[in-house]
């Protein structure tokens, strides 16, 4: 499953290629999209592309929609030049996303819906998202409040829920706790408190040094 770092560098780059861009095409075999009539999209703006936390978010203007997409196990975006001939086969695309010069695509995919500006703000994934390690200003403070306030959870667990510090997968949660020679069945509780600190912070400190050089 990729981790926060991948979704990051994937939002980078689908922003580079897409973000300011005038949507030409928009062909979709999810069948929630379809019903919905996605001809509304043609010629609507791609304002911003961004990760949060696992989560991927395409913001359309001017109508406010925006297309969430999860990669889990299976899921990823590609972006090509037009014309060019994609990598995956076209069965597997659940989403294509023309621009002028480019095309962008996401293949096998779970989790691909189309939302309002409101139910963004009230999705039970995305409201829930703990501090996103990749953001510019991570609040390490209210990471480590959602941290203990799972007192009872082993610290593997915690580490990994999204709730607490967004964008932690299974490889930076091993990761961290080697670092910090940490037991991963000990209860959060046992842990120390400074190394309750060190622990998000190395996680932060990891996945900004991979999104940065990928």
């Amino acid at each position: 499953m990729p981790e926060g770092d991948t979704i990051y560098r994937a939002a980078r780059t689908l922003r580079q290629t897409l973000a300011g861009r005038e949507v030409t095409r928009f062909d979709t075999t999810v069948p929630e999209l379809r019903a919905v009539g996605l001809q509304r999209l043609l010629g609507e703006t791609v304002d911003n592309v961004q990760s949060r936390g696992k989560h991927l978010l395409h913001w359309f203007q001017p109508s406010g929609l925006t297309l969430h997409t999860r990669m889990r196990m299976t899921g990823s975006w590609h972006v090509y030049r037009a014309g060019e001939r994609w990598r995956k086969p076209q069965q597997q695309a659940r989403v294509v996303l023309g621009v002028e010069l480019w095309t962008a695509v996401c293949f096998s995919a779970p989790v691909v819906e189309l939302l309002s500006g409101a139910q963004v703000a009230r999705h039970p994934s995305l409201a829930s998202l703990g501090p996103d390690a990749l953001a510019s200003q991570v609040d390490l403070v209210e990471a480590r409040r959602r941290l203990d306030a799972r007192g009872d959870w082993t610290i593997a667990e915690a580490l990994l829920d999204q709730r607490v510090l967004a964008g932690v997968g299974n490889v930076y949660k091993c990761e961290v706790l080697f670092l910090h020679a940490t037991d991963p069945w000990l209860r959060v509780i046992e842990v120390n408190p400074d190394t309750r600190d060190g622990l998000l912070a190395t996680a932060v400190r990891l996945l900004r040094a991979n999104a940065a050089v990928g």
